[in-house]
């Protein structure tokens, strides 16, 4: 019992407490840089997504402009799932 209590108030447990608290910082820093760069290359590609997105529905509205009816619509570009797109990506 001496002996665990002389190790608990020495230094030799204080310094490797400290070792471990140090390596939990580091690894709370690296996992924050983790996070933040994920996150800005998310955001980048959601922007990549979302302009080929607007292309498409400008270029398609451009056809039926041009075309008409004649044109065979395609749903997906329709606007009630670009209005559901557009809520989804104001949150």
């Amino acid at each position: 019992m001496e002996l665990v209590y002389n190790y608990l108030i020495g230094s030799n447990f204080r310094h490797r407490i400290e070792a471990i608290v140090e390596r939990f910082a580091e690894m709370q820093a690296d996992l924050n840089r983790e996070r933040k760069a994920t996150m800005r290359l998310w955001a980048k590609r959601e922007a990549q997504i979302q302009g080929v997105i607007d292309s498409t529905v400008g270029m398609y509205g451009d056809l039926q402009g041009i075309v008409g009816r004649a044109m065979q619509e395609i749903p997906a570009l329709e606007i009630p799932l670009m209005e559901i797109a557009d809520q989804s990506g104001d949150e």
